[in-house]
This record gives structure tokens, C-alpha cells and sequence, in this order.
């Protein structure tokens, strides 16, 4: 593994020294020491052909060389023109569907290899001709035997081995980082590649892509915000995915979405409620929301409903990490930085030991500057990243979970403020979040976690027994006798009886639900005395 990574790290090198990027890098206002570095590489000190391109292309071919990983950072920046230069967002946004397409004829063949039929026997008319490339597939347009407008899609051949060669050196980078900087152990740099590893190799299978996609169609079916293409799961394969053609704009088309008069103001909020609704609401959430893979349908502009393809990269928050960042968000814009320490403290990721008072200032600190500025004029990616690097001066450790979340949120925040620069995400954010607290702490909810709690109750009385009885018995893993399997049969009958008594009572509700605790109550005492008296 560590001489593919030499042979990666080389062909990294030659790709630099091809488009001279270390011109961009040492263009930027660099200390002296790292500028008198440039002296010192060799590639520099002979004479060199001009390339007649500009830094934004040569940096776009550079990645676009270097592979799937490359590109796939190459169209995380491409969203964020706040962060980057005009030229350079433009170059790199070609990354997001405008890459090289593979030969057409191998495109067929891996079809055919997967679908275990000729093209013609599944499809009246296939476009050899590609309709788009991006860095993981490339799609070809079709239309099935009984009529359907559908895209296929298949992946690029020889992958595996590159995006191996390049997680080898990420992992050896990771790695070493860890063991000469407690800095980098906090931020969890191997559990950070380890995740992007999965998903990665995620993406690679098609049939993941499409269980994603029917998920997220399921949970905006009907919805004026969102649609999602149907999937044709007859044709769906590993390397090959089937699924419904969609006609609609690009999203970064601001022309043509000006030309039909969309309301624009609408479609920026819409896109932030979406995300929100993905990540609280259904804790799944489309994590590869680059201007590439996002539509907008053409009906109705003026309530303008967004169209979402490519769902290979999925991600999900436990209940406690929605429940963290919906108060930390909350705590954050009402200035309540006392309370923004106190969940990092109560969150477990920062020490206990942390003294309260010293992490609230040093919060206070470097967040009291954002809110001089109007709250449209804030940006909520900058938000978080300022909040967890303020938090790492006090040994917070990264939680490899939400890299997939923050990521998603620049791309959403650059998208919206491309689309609407007076895009106050805070305002469109808040009615939502307030709406998800409340239903958090509402009486049905609460019945509901109740009832799930009771659920569990026939598990833990199984584990108090069996607790109790390795205390008691010293022999606790000698067979037991016959009369005692038959009592405990009788006993765990009986119990189940009550559980499903006392479920059907608490949902029938009324004045019924406090009477269903009774029974599971009086059968689980019941069965704790008879492992005592045993």
C-alpha cells in the first residue's frame, strides 16, 4: 500500500509541474520563508514552455487529471464565489457534468455486460452519443421498449484502482498527521478519510444510488419543493442505473431562468428549506448538491419547484446531533453564547473539566464581529466553521459525522446566494426549526417515545434476569435443568402476553393509555421476584 502511494504521489507531482500550479500558489502572499522555497524545486530551474491557458483552466485540467477525489473538490469550490476569484469559479464549475466522456463503445459494451442483454432488446432507441460526463459516470439518453423517456447511466471504467491510490496516501498522510500533532488527533483526520473512503465506494455502486433515490423520492412525494426522478429497477445493475429522464434548467442557468420570469427570491428559499427539511425532518439527506446535479422544472416559475438527480451520496444525524445543532443554531443567533458553551460541554465534545465562563468568551469573541453585519450578510458555513475552530482551542474533537452535513450546507449557501445575493438564510431557516423544536416536545411525540420506551420492556426484564442470575449462581453457564427452561418459558409467555396487552391498550389511547402500564409492570415485578426467590 505504501508503494502505491509513492507511485500516486508521484503522478500528483507531474501533474503539477505539467500546469505549473505552483505559479498559483506562489502568487499568493505567502511568507518569506515559503517563498524563498520555490528556489529549491528543481522543475523550476530550467527554462519552460508558456501554456497559452488561464490559471482557472489550468487548474480545472489539473484536477480534472488527477481523478474522481480531485474533481470532487474541484466542484465543492466551484459553489463558493464568495471564496474564489470570478475566473477560477468559472473554469471549475465545467467540472460538474462537463468532464471528458469515456469511449461511447465501451459505454455500450459494460451496458450489455450488466444488463446480460443487447441495447436492443431492452431500449427502442439509445443515444451512443453521451448527454453528460461527470468525474464517478457518464449518462446516455434512451427510451424503453414500452415508451418511456429514461437516462442510463454507467460507470467509468478503471476507477477502483485510482481512487485506491489515492485514499492509500490520504491514509498515510492522515496517519502521520496523527502521531506528530495533537492538534490534527482532535480533529480525527484517519476517521475522517475512513468515512469519505465509504463513501466514495459508496457512489461506485449503482444500486445504492437508487435505493437513495427512491428513499428521497418517497419523502418529497407530492411535495411543490422537490422532485425526484423515478427509477426503473427492471434495469438497474451495480455499474448501471436506469431511471427517468427530466427535462428542466440547470440551476445555475440564471438566464434562462430570468427569461421565464422565475421567481427567484422563492426558489433560494426553497432550496434552503429543503436541505433543512432533508437533514431534521428525515435525517437523509442528499449530500452531493453541486449546481450539476440540481434542475429546475419549468412548470409554474413563479412557484418554482427544484429537481434533484445523482443521490449516490447520502447522509443521516442521529437524533442526538439534530437535536445539538438545532440548539446550538438557535443559541448562536440569539447571542446566547453562554449557552452555545454549555451544549458543547453537555454534547461531550468538549471536556467536562472546560471552564464555562473562559469558553463562553472566547466564543463571544470571535462571533460578537459577525452580528455588526446585517444577518443576510452572514454566512451560516462561516458560522460553523468559526464556532468548531473556536471550540478546538479547547480540545474539541471533529465528529466525523458531520462532514457530510457541513459540506452539503456550503454548497447549499453558495447556491443560494448565487441565486439570491439578499438571501437571509437565518429568517428562511428559523420558522422551520422552530416548527421542528415544537413538534420535538409535542404530546404525540412524547406518546410516541413513550411507547417505544415500553416496547423495550420485555428486553430489559430479560436482562435483569439474567443479570441477576449470574449473581446468584455461581455455575451461571452450566445447563440448566428441565423444569427450570419450562419456568422460564412459562414466564417469558406470560410477559409477552402483557406486552402486547398493554401495547393494544396504549393504542387505543383516552383514558386508556395510563392502564397500559400496568399489566407489563405487574409481570415484570412479578418477574423479578421469581428470579430472587430462585
Amino acid at each position: 500500500m505504501k508503494l502505491l502511494a509513492v507511485r500516486r504521489l508521484l503522478r500528483i507531482q507531474r501533474v503539477v509541474i505539467r500546469y505549473r500550479l505552483d505559479d498559483l500558489l506562489f502568487a499568493l502572499p505567502l511568507p518569506w520563508f515559503l517563498l524563498v522555497l520555490r528556489y529549491a524545486l528543481p522543475w523550476r530551474w530550467f527554462p519552460r514552455k508558456t501554456l497559452d491557458l488561464s490559471r482557472g483552466a489550468r487548474l480545472r485540467l489539473a484536477l480534472q487529471d488527477l481523478g474522481p477525489i480531485f474533481i470532487k473538490f474541484g466542484q465543492i469550490l466551484s459553489t463558493r464565489r464568495d471564496l474564489l476569484p470570478e475566473d477560477i469559479a468559472d473554469e471549475l464549475m465545467k467540472l460538474q457534468d462537463r468532464v471528458p466522456p469515456f469511449d461511447s463503445q465501451l459505454s455500450v459494451k459494460l451496458i450489455e455486460e450488466q444488463l446480460g442483454k443487447k441495447i436492443s432488446e431492452v431500449f427502442s432507441r439509445f443515444d451512443v452519443e453521451p448527454l453528460a460526463s461527470a468525474s464517478v459516470a457518464q449518462v446516455h439518453a434512451a427510451q424503453l421498449k414500452t415508451g418511456e423517456e429514461v437516462v442510463v447511466k454507467v460507470i467509468r471504467p478503471g476507477l477502483k484502482p485510482v481512487i485506491a491510490q489515492d485514499l492509500a496516501w490520504l491514509f498515510i498522510l492522515a496517519r502521520a498527521a496523527e502521531k506528530v500533532s495533537a492538534d490534527a488527533r482532535l480533529l480525527h483526520p484517519v476517521d475522517v478519510v475512513s468515512d469519505y473512503e465509504k463513501t466514495i465506494y459508496d457512489e461506485l455502486d449503482l444500486l445504492r444510488e437508487a435505493a437513495n433515490a427512491s428513499q428521497l423520492k418517497r419523502n418529497f412525494e407530492g411535495s411543490p419543493l422537490l422532485y425526484v426522478p423515478q427509477v426503473y429497477w427492471d434495469w438497474c445493475r451495480p455499474k448501471v442505473l436506469v431511471m427517468e429522464r427530466i427535462y428542466g434548467i440547470q440551476v445555475t442557468d440564471l438566464a434562462t431562468l430570468a427569461d421565464q420570469r422565475t421567481d427567484m427570491k422563492m426558489l433560494a428559499e426553497r432550496g434552503v428549506e429543503i436541505f433543512f427539511t432533508q437533514v431534521f425532518r428525515d435525517s437523509f439527506f442528499h449530500a452531493d448538491m453541486h449546481p450539476g446535479n440540481i434542475f429546475v422544472s419549468t412548470v409554474n416559475p413563479w412557484s418554482p419547484q427544484y429537481i434533484a438527480i445523482d443521490c449516490g451520496i447520502v447522509g443521516s444525524l442521529t437524533p442526538e446531533d439534530q437535536d445539538y445543532l438545532a440548539r446550538n443554531l438557535f443559541a448562536f443567533f440569539k447571542r446566547d453564547y453562554r449557552r452555545v458553551a454549555q451544549l458543547h460541554i453537555d454534547s461531550g465534545w468538549v471536556p467536562a473539566e472546560t471552564k464555562l465562563n473562559e469558553f463562553e468568551a472566547a466564543i463571544r469573541t470571535v462571533c460578537e464581529p459577525i452580528f455588526e453585519k446585517p444577518l443576510k450578510d452572514i454566512s451560516f458555513g462561516q458560522v460553523l466553521m468559526r464556532l468548531f475552530q473556536t471550540a478546538r482551542r479547547f480540545n474539541m474533537e471533529v465528529q466525523p459525522q458531520l462532514v457530510l452535513l457541513q459540506k452539503t450546507l456550503l454548497n447549499i449557501e453558495g447556491l443560494g446566494r448565487q441565486l439570491y445575493p439578499e438571501l437571509d438564510l437565518w429568517n428562511t431557516a428559523q420558522p422551520f426549526l422552530e416548527r421542528w423544536m415544537r413538534e420535538r416536545v409535542s404530546p404525540k411525540a412524547l406518546l410516541g417515545n413513550v411507547q417505544s420506551q415500553f416496547e423495550q420492556i420485555p428486553h430489559l426484564a430479560n436482562m435483569a434476569r439474567d443479570l441477576l442470575e449470574r449473581m446468584s449462581q455461581p455455575h451461571a453457564n452450566d445447563p440448566p435443568p428441565p423444569w427450570h427452561r419450562a419456568r422460564d418459558d412459562w414466564f417469558l409467555r406470560l410477559l409477552g402476553t402483557a406486552h402486547l396487552a398493554g401495547g393494544a391498550l396504549l393504542a387505543a389511547g383516552g383514558p386508556l393509555n395510563q392502564l397500559a402500564y400496568w399489566p407489563a409492570g405487574i409481570m415484570m415485578a412479578v418477574g423479578l421476584y421469581l428470579v430472587v426467590r430462585r
